[in-house]
């Protein structure tokens, strides 16, 4: 899959909206392609206490859920369409569900896709 696909998925589920007072969602959303095959999807959640969780994390769920745990793929995107690389907590939770997830291609900018090595130079875990 191009990550031009990967890039449309992540953008179909935005959907940014206040849920309540205290939080808002859908004003990110992210794609990963595991080794299924499969996308799976999801959005930002903010919430007032910072309880909340990241498109990417969202998406990572959906995978577990589905039994997956290996990352071939990434992406995210804000409301705007604009790409944008995982922050660290991302960064770590993704490189913690499967060994090989070190490898996986994410899409930092329009023009520029890395491995997730090389946003994760200095491994604490020395990569499993």
């Amino acid at each position: 899959m191009e990550f031009s696909e990967l890039y449309s998925k992540a953008r179909s589920v935005l959907n940014p909206r206040k849920l309540s007072e205290s939080a808002e969602a859908g004003g990110v959303g992210a794609a990963i392609l595991a080794a299924d095959g499969k996308v799976y999807t999801g959005v930002c959640i903010d919430t007032a206490s910072s309880m909340g969780f990241c498109a990417e994390h969202a998406a990572a769920a959906a995978m577990i859920t589905a039994g997956q745990n290996l990352v071939l793929k990434m992406v995210a995107v804000n409301w705007d369409g604009e790409i944008l690389p995982p922050c660290g907590r991302c960064r770590e939770f993704i490189s913690q569900l499967h060994p090989d997830n070190l490898d996986a291609q994410v899409m930092v900018d329009g023009d520029t896709v890395v491995t997730l090595r090389e946003l994760l130079p200095y491994l604490w875990h020395g990569g499993f």
